[in-house]
């Protein structure tokens, strides 16, 4: 009321209190405020279908900051009877008008009278009901209040603590009990981004969510047109493999908190990150359907991926460096906002990063220029190598250094949406993961390498192999290669292992029984073969064969259990003759 400019009078002490009576059942909450008359506790309390929000809302239309009727009106009241028998009400009104006690137990009759109260304000006493007697601990009603009052703008007094302290001139400690205020009535996202510093950003990070990792930096949300918005939006650290966040974004409508679900409200993919934004400008009693078309809302979510895709267009450019060491954390929210918003993937494209397997990071249009010398295939598409893992892969990664071809790393859960994503932005890319073929069909250069085995030998060998393998799960490809690479090695085809690995990720049940498909390359010119198809002894052949396949599969590590037991025994076997 003193905001709009109806009371003029001295506030003087703003603080709300918050009292249990464990033996007379009952929760207290008073404030020293204005007050109500019996004329307006007859209007705003008793007519439960007047809107009284509204009407006073009407009243002061076109005051400046009319809108923040919400938090500061009795909208909902009789919600309190969801957990009182009975709500007793103790007011007095700035107007020296005399006290009123209104009485009601939820039923449509209740009682009006005078009082003794000689403070003005109002005191609300709620008389709990045997089923919600959990309200009467403690430490339940201190987790309510923290949960929904920690932010409100009036301070909220909670009993009282102990606090130690020194008189002037002495050394030697007291105690005292002071008011225990359990909010923060001036909370950083409501200063200018002028009074605050780093210490001050991550002070209030921690005081949102304690005891959790600092965050990597933070975006302060100020704006006051075409709509109001505050708040501020962190990037926390974020593991590869992300799961669901604990730490998630809280709405709030001048300083009232309202939930910490806000799907709608900003963009899926922002949902990731941590903080607060408060706006009275958002619908907060509407469907889902209507907050999505609702025009501030789109205003407001489209004004938040702007900000966010210029904090990090802003960092890549001036600090190339940190925003590299952060890569780990921020990949996770750059790529998902990238599929999922056509409009952050034309700012996000160039900054976003591929870091290869010596650790050096490019933007894509540099590594384009990187390996477009020698990864160009004969369709003129330039391919690039990635791999999930480089220590499993480390056989294919050799190879491919052999011929001087980079291999980067994509080893985040969404990476196998990403890398599709990109193959449709990017005209003439391919990915292709090192082991999905032997390296010289990664990269097919229409290069022509003769086999040094005959027709029938290659039938022979291969018919060899076959009798070894699970035919349900692999594929006998003889390969003519280079007489120094491997004379049996396990390639995954790309198509098959990207749709299983993209289909697990969506939560499609059928992909966990897909078997793993691979093809076991025989290299037809490594001189093993002939070797091995001069062994007369058949028992022998067969037993080179089985190792063979086995130190493909292990090299992978495909080989478990009682197959990797016979592989050892195996192995100890030809040692020792």
């Amino acid at each position: 009321m003193a905001s709009v400019g109806e009371y003029e009078g001295e506030l003087g002490d703003m603080t709300i209190s918050v009292d249990i009576n464990k033996k007379a059942k009952t929760i207290t909450i008073a404030d020293k405020g204005i007050g109500m008359t019996v004329d307006e506790v007859r209007k705003y309390i008793n007519q439960v279908a007047f809107s009284s929000a509204q009407e006073f809302l009407d009243k002061y239309k076109g005051v400046e900051d009319g809108k923040s009727i919400i938090g500061h009106f009795g909208l909902g009241f009789y919600s309190a009877f969801m957990v009182a028998d009975h709500v007793t009400i103790r007011t007095r009104s700035w107007k020296g008008e005399p006290a009123v006690q209104w009485d009601c137990d939820g039923s449509p009759e209740y009682s009006i009278t005078e009082t003794d109260k000689e403070e003005r304000g109002t005191e609300i006493i709620l008389q709990i009901n045997d089923e919600s007697k959990e309200f009467l601990k403690s430490e339940r009603l201190e987790e309510l209040l923290n949960k929904y009052c920690r932010f409100l703008p009036v301070p909220i007094q909670y009993g009282t603590k102990e606090e130690t302290y020194k008189e002037e001139g002495s050394d030697k400690e007291k105690k005292r009990k002071v008011p225990n205020i359990i909010n923060n009535p001036e909370p950083a996202w409501t200063k200018k981004p002028s009074a605050l510093e780093d210490a001050d950003y991550k002070s209030f990070y921690n005081e949102l969510y304690p005891y959790s990792t600092p965050p990597l930096f933070w975006i302060h949300l100020n704006v006051d047109y075409p709509f109001n918005l505050t708040g501020i939006l962190y990037f926390p650290q974020i593991k590869k493999n992300f799961e669901a966040q604990k730490n998630k974004i809280q709405l709030y409508s001048n300083q009232v908190y309202v939930t910490d679900e806000v799907k709608e409200i900003v963009p899926e993919w922002l949902t990731l990150l941590h903080g607060v934004i408060d706006s009275p400008d958002i619908p907060l009693n509407v469907s889902r359907s209507y907050l999505q078309s609702d025009p501030n809302v789109k205003k407001i979510n489209s004004y938040i991926t702007k900000k966010v895709a210029d904090k990090l267009s802003s960092l890549f450019k001036k600090d190339r460096a940190t925003f590299e060491q952060q890569w780990s954390n921020i990949s996770v929210i750059i790529k998902y906002g990238m599929l999922t918003d056509d409009k952050f993937y034309e700012k996000a494209k160039d900054f976003v990063l591929l870091e290869n397997t010596d650790g050096k990071f490019f933007t894509i249009e540099e590594y384009k220029a990187h390996i477009s010398d020698l990864q160009t295939d004969k369709d003129k598409q330039l391919i690039m190598l990635y791999t999930h893992d480089a220590e499993e892969h480390h056989v294919y990664i050799d190879a491919a250094r052999q011929r001087n071809y980079d291999v980067i790393q994509i080893d985040n859960i969404i990476d196998n949406h990403f890398i599709s994503a990109l193959e449709n932005k990017l005209e003439g890319v391919q990915f292709k993961r090192v082991d999905a073929d032997t390296i010289d069909k990664l990269i097919d250069k229409d290069e022509k390498v003769e086999s040094v085995l005959n027709e029938e030998e290659q039938t022979s060998i291969k018919s060899l192999f076959e009798k070894v393998i699970d035919a349900n799960a692999a594929t006998v490809v003889l390969t003519p290669l280079s007489p120094e690479d491997n004379p049996v090695s396990v390639t995954r085809p790309e198509f098959m292992r990207r749709m299983k690995e993209m289909s697990s990720y969506n939560g499609m049940d059928f992909a966990a029984s897909m078997p793993d498909q691979y093809n076991l390359v025989i290299n037809t010119n490594h001189p093993v073969m002939g070797s091995v198809l001069g062994i007369a002894d058949e028992g022998e052949k067969e037993s080179r064969i089985k190792q063979l396949h086995d130190l493909a599969l292990l090299s992978q590590g495909m080989l478990k259990g009682n197959d990797l037991s016979t592989f050892v025994k195996r192995s100890f076997g030809m040692l020792a003759s």
